[in-house]
């Protein structure tokens, strides 16, 4: 009888079946630091999720069956829709059912936004490119109330924990998403080049009323019920309130040219547009739509540090995982030196990725809160330059550390390969690098950040020397608003400094030096796994592993 060639052995199990939360320590620290009265059992729930099989199948399937433009109807009508496979439905429906768009706006219980910040990264482990729509559906809900008919009709929509993907108005819909059209082909991030027009057209019940006429190059989620753009009326760039569905039951005149093939985010739809002749109602102050536009990009330059932070914990949950399992020269991966310290290298990063991305969130919570405001000023900019810079890197290692089984993307390991694509964008979307260091010397011009960093690290001073050498140095650099060519160096030390002091609050003595030691008292190298010898390997691991 013939002989099987070879068994199969030492291939790791795949990650499945397990408590995304449970074993995310860092997670529920920070959740302690920053939020101390929240239920963390909801996050178990949505771990659970996060972590089975059928999800995880979902996030395959709606990444290899990428959405499909259908412009036109079988009879030659202009219907410009996108088909997506049903497990996109499916996620779209978790996520809105978890609350991970408008919900923090309609104040449900105590810490809204940290809490639906947690379950954002949580989220993001399965599956990142559908959270589009709804980070963009979370940005929009405060820029709505400037035009209050349009807040109240479309509100309840927006904030309900329901995904309803039919093409209807939206008055017949259980729930509702909008997204943001602001970039076009001549501007990319200099929105004030914008040539697409509006002309009045009257007044009704949702306010005044303009005639849109242009393009926008980066229309992202075109299937969303409504979108909010920028277009220039009579008295300047204004931003505007675009339905898909007219209030008379009609189609709004937002025509896809097509959809963009990205490198990433492949489940999300990303789309090039035209208006003729469309349809929108102002919203706010006509020619004040940059500072409206300003506003919700804080909340969206918020979920992508959230994101990168939730990718980072995914990967190294992976490489963690696949470590333990796979066997080399004799003992696991996992017990190998090098490889230990390239693991609780990445442990690190992902740790006060985390922190730092809760703490800004927490910052939204209390707006009537004078320092809490300088930090979500000051800290927007540097958590969003800062994790989402990291994350590329993060990604390359963490992939290294399963091998050439971390390169392809069939199966479970594919994941990995998933959230190498996807790490890019949130660095480039919203602002990429240059715009942020910009935008944290802007902070600087605008508020007494010097003595609220100063504050925010006061509790860590006295802990480790190199943190109170940087945090002696830094409210002079800062009060000094450093010349345009050292802003992206100031963002790295603000950040550094700003993520050794929460985890001097929320991480164990190992996590804390070990951090210290490298990124601020440099000793460390130029890639990750280059740590101190007497790092506690062990401890920083152990803490780490997802199961």
């Amino acid at each position: 009888m013939p002989q099987a060639t070879h068994d199969v052995f030492n291939q790791p199990e795949p990650l499945a079946g397990y408590d995304a939360f449970a074993g995310n320590r860092a997670l529920q620290d920070a959740l302690r630091l920053n939020a101390p009265a929240l239920d963390t059992a909801q996050f178990h729930a949505l771990g659970r999720a996060v972590g089975s099989p059928r999800m995880q199948e979902d996030a395959r399937l709606a990444n290899v069956h990428a959405p499909q433009l259908r412009s036109h109807d079988r009879f030659g009508r202009r219907i410009d829709e996108v088909e997506f496979h049903p497990s996109y439905h499916a996620l779209m429906g978790a996520a809105a059912e978890a609350g991970l768009h408008g919900t923090p706006w309609a104040g449900e219980g105590p810490s809204p936004h940290v809490r639906r910040a947690a379950a954002f990264m949580l989220f993001t482990e399965a599956e990142p490119s559908i959270l589009c729509p709804i980070s963009m559906t979370y940005a929009v809900m405060p820029a709505l109330r400037a035009n209050p008919a349009i807040h109240r009709d479309w509100a309840p929509g927006l904030a309900a924990r329901a995904y309803d993907p039919a093409p209807l108005p939206f008055d017949r819909k259980a729930g509702l998403t909008m997204g943001m059209g602001m970039t076009e082909k001549q501007g990319g991030s200099d929105v004030r080049a914008n040539t697409t027009g509006a002309v009045p057209d009257g007044e009704d019940g949702w306010g005044r009323r303009f005639r849109i006429t242009g393009h926008k190059w980066f229309f992202s989620a075109p299937m969303c019920d409504a979108f909010l753009i920028l277009a220039n009326a009579p008295g300047g760039l204004s931003c505007f309130f675009l339905p898909r569905w007219l209030p008379d039951g009609t189609r709004n005149a937002i025509r896809i040219q097509r959809l963009k093939d990205k490198l990433g985010n492949k489940a999300n739809a990303s789309s090039e547009v035209e208006f003729e002749d469309a349809a929108a109602w102002l919203v706010g102050e006509e020619g004040r739509g940059v500072p409206q536009i300003l506003e919700m990009g804080t909340m969206t330059r918020l979920d992508c540090a959230l994101g990168t932070s939730g990718l980072m914990r995914q990967a190294l949950s992976l490489a963690l995982d696949h470590t333990a399992q796979r066997q080399a020269f004799g003992k696991p991966l996992i017990d190998q030196p090098l490889m230990r310290s390239v693991l609780a290298d990445l442990a690190l990063e992902s740790e006060a990725a985390t922190a730092l991305a809760l703490r800004l969130a927490r910052s939204f919570d209390h707006p009537g809160d004078a320092h809490e405001r300088a930090m979500a000023r000051l800290l927007t900019p540097v958590a969003k330059f800062w994790i989402c810079k990291r994350g590329a890197a993060f990604a390359q290692e963490a992939m290294e550390c399963l091998g050439g089984n971390g390169y392809v993307e069939e199966g479970g390991q594919g994941v990995m390969a998933r959230i190498y694509r996807e790490m890019p964008l949130n660095s480039i979307w919203e602002g990429a690098g240059n715009i942020m260091a910009l935008d944290l010397l802007r902070a600087l011009r605008k508020a007494d950040a010097g003595a609220a960093l100063a504050a925010e690290l006061a509790p860590a001073r006295g802990q480790h020397a190199a943190l109170d050498r940087l945090a002696d140095a830094l409210p002079a650099r800062v009060e000094a608003m450093a010349t345009e060519v050292e802003a992206r160096l100031l963002a790295q030390d603000v950040a550094l400094a700003v993520q050794a002091g929460l985890l001097a609050r929320s991480a164990p003595a190992a996590v804390f030096a070990a951090f210290c030691d490298s990124r601020l008292a440099g000793r460390w190298g130029q890639t990750f796994g280059s740590l101190p010898a007497g790092t506690d390997f062990d401890t920083i691991v152990q803490r780490a592993r997802p199961r």
